[in-house]
């Protein structure tokens, strides 16, 4: 079994794909570690060699932020935008969306359930 940046990876898929379940690393990523380390793609995890896994592990080390690091430096961005009360830390700390959507209609997954107002049985 490969472990790589804290993370089992699924045994029976190909590298290419497994190394997307690492936070920070998506498919090109993926792509582009393994053309370093020169692993053909559509090796099983199971298949690799400890060279491989350490050669990998090597590369994503030295070359990429993921997982805990990636993580925390995400959070302390938006906690930076919140504290200098820029437009898009508001909209963090109010719950609503980011980027722009509208919340007329839309965006019950980050506003939350609906709040029923003015029904009235008489």
């Amino acid at each position: 079994m490969a472990r790589i940046a804290g993370v089992d990876l699924p045994r029976n898929k190909a590298v290419e794909y497994a190394l997307p379940y690492i936070y920070g690393i998506g498919i090109n990523t993926s792509r582009s570690i393994l053309s370093a380390a020169q692993v053909p793609p559509e090796t099983p995890v199971t298949e690799l060699s400890e060279q491989q896994v350490v050669l990998i592990r090597n590369i994503i080390s030295d070359d990429y932020k993921v997982e805990g690091e990636l993580r925390s430096d995400v959070s302390l961005n938006i906690k930076r935008l919140m504290d200098i009360g820029s437009y898009r830390g508001i909209r963090h700390r109010k719950g609503l969306p980011v980027r722009g959507q509208r919340t007329h209609t839309n965006s019950r997954t980050r506003r939350g359930k609906r709040r029923q107002v003015g029904i009235r049985k008489g």
